[in-house]
């Protein structure tokens, strides 16, 4: 990984004085008072490079800018009861704070189907919440905790993983694509837990396809990971179905995981979407008149990158040939290959 010396950010910083003034006003937004943490994070991304740094974030003012991202939190998806469907489908929450102040975000993976709404809902969805978490969140936690706080860290369920999950791989590219362009080294971590025999199969050989610094940020834990865990975080910020396993079974089948209860990170009736919601339905009152109740997505462009495409066609590859060989997906509980252990 590339060491970002003061002299490469006072370049970089040389070359944002000369974009013009529209890229400039979308770029408060996204730094959120911290600009060279900003450009830092860019220069992260492109390996030190000034000038492809420099051309990622041009690029990423840009895509926000044709794509209103910065109004985007003034964008509900209506009704409430649509927006209940792709919660329920796309299975994402906060569910606490590690010990040093970030945000846990937890993410079904295995169990969120996208069955609910077309693919721009989702993509719309995903970024209201990127964008909630840099505006809202992080400041909130900064507040908190009393100390710059600008990363977050996930931790991705791979319950219910299965084969025919293989239709879902375009949207998950997209959505993979969407951060790694535009909101890069957000995450200073991912814990994969119950993760599945197929989920340590593709992981052999995607593993090599990825960056090292995104390698380096992937544990894959034994079982629901809570001792794992617990070295990071309190109890109280465990996701649910670290602290229950098998908790998460059935939240992305449209069985009713919105009211399973406060405990649920994924459930809009959580605390999190809950105030999410209403920020959004409050800044669209705000400038305007009260939105229609019919269904209008917020399209949004996402060129997928060569690398991204590649590790989906991979995934593809790997998921055609367990499939043919025997299509057990049944789980593991014990599957060793935590990232530490193969250093």
């Amino acid at each position: 990984m590339a060491i970002i010396s003061q002299d490469t950010i006072t370049q970089f910083e040389k070359l944002m004085e000369l974009i013009d003034e529209p890229l400039k006003i979308t770029f408060e937004n996204l730094h959120q008072g911290y600009p060279n943490e900003a450009l830092v994070r860019f220069l992260k991304a492109r390996d030190g490079d000034v000038p492809k740094a420099h051309k990622m974030l041009v690029d990423c003012l840009s895509w926000r800018i044709q794509n209103e991202i910065d109004n985007i939190l003034g964008k509900p998806i209506v009704p409430a009861d649509f927006y209940r469907g792709v919660r329920d489908s796309q299975l994402i929450g906060l569910s606490g704070y590690t010990k040093e102040g970030r945000p846990v975000f937890a993410v079904g993976v295995g169990l969120s189907t996208y069955d609910k709404a077309s693919i721009h809902y989702y993509v719309q969805s995903h970024i209201q919440i990127n964008e909630y978490r840099d505006r809202i969140i992080l400041p909130n936690a900064e507040k908190k905790f009393d100390r710059h706080i600008g990363t977050c860290v996930k931790v991705l369920d791979m319950t219910g993983l299965k084969i025919s999950q293989l239709s879902q791989l375009k949207l998950l590219t997209v959505i993979s694509s969407i951060d790694d362009l535009n909101y890069p080294e957000k995450s200073d971590a991912y814990y994969i837990v119950n993760a599945p025999y197929i989920f340590s199969a593709c992981w052999k050989v995607v593993r090599p396809l990825l960056q090292e610094r995104t390698r380096k940020k992937v544990q894959v834990l034994s079982g629901c990971g809570k001792d794992e865990l617990l070295k990071i975080m309190d109890y109280d910020s465990l996701p649910h179905f670290v602290r229950k396993p098998g908790s998460g079974i059935g939240s992305g089948s449209g069985s009713g995981s919105s009211r399973c209860g406060d405990d649920n990170c994924f459930s809009l009736d959580h605390v999190f979407h809950q105030e999410l919601y209403k920020h959004i339905n409050k800044q669209a009152e705000d400038v305007g008149p009260p939105a229609v109740t019919k269904h209008r997505s917020f399209h949004v462009d996402f060129p997928l990158p060569e690398d991204d495409c590649r590790i989906a066609q991979t995934i593809e590859s790997e998921l055609q040939k367990f499939s043919e060989g025997n299509g057990n997906a049944d789980k593991m509980e014990d599957v060793a290959v935590n990232e530490k252990e193969k250093k």
